[in-house]
């Protein structure tokens, strides 16, 4: 409801937070910024966890992506998966793009992956029955989990060299 009665922001959310730069990470939710990417929590999420991969550049179309967009777009997603699994211990993901409204995509203009971490039987009645979504678990607990989980990776890995 939060999102349906709030005021619509002019412009695009993404590139507002692309120029954010990141000092205002945490406040906009940015889990990793790479050289083209983003990986980010949807402010308004279908599931604890729902992370969004998005292009810094304004991009509308997966078509229009340069080849190095396009590699890390999926590296990103990548390791949005394998930090979810390391913080929430989903059974299973969607993945999808949703390009033009016709489609369903919310921000028709900037194209962006949704990564969405699934548990057996997390469908309930609320959103069938009540037109409501219940996310159990703070966006900025999420993204603070998902921080630390993303610090132990770069640990890692840098210790594996």
């Amino acid at each position: 409801m939060e999102f349906i009665r709030a005021p619509k922001e002019k412009g695009c959310f993404l590139c507002r937070i692309v120029r954010a730069g990141p000092k205002q990470d945490a406040a906009n939710l940015v889990v990793c910024r790479g050289r083209h990417c983003l990986l980010l929590l949807n402010r308004y999420p279908y599931n604890s966890g729902h992370l969004m991969v998005a292009p810094r550049r304004h991009v509308g179309r997966l078509g229009r992506l340069t080849p190095a967009e396009l590699k890390e777009m999926m590296e990103l997603t990548c390791l949005g998966e394998r930090l979810l699994t390391r913080v929430a211990q989903p059974q299973g993901f969607n993945l999808g793009i949703n390009q033009g409204t016709a489609a369903g995509a919310g921000l028709k203009d900037h194209l962006h992956m949704h990564l969405v971490p699934r548990w057996e039987g997390d469908t309930n009645f609320m959103p069938a029955l009540g037109r409501v979504r219940v996310v159990p678990q703070a966006l900025a607990e999420m993204h603070a989990a998902l921080r630390k989980a993303l610090a132990r990776e770069r640990g890692a890995s840098a210790r594996s060299r």
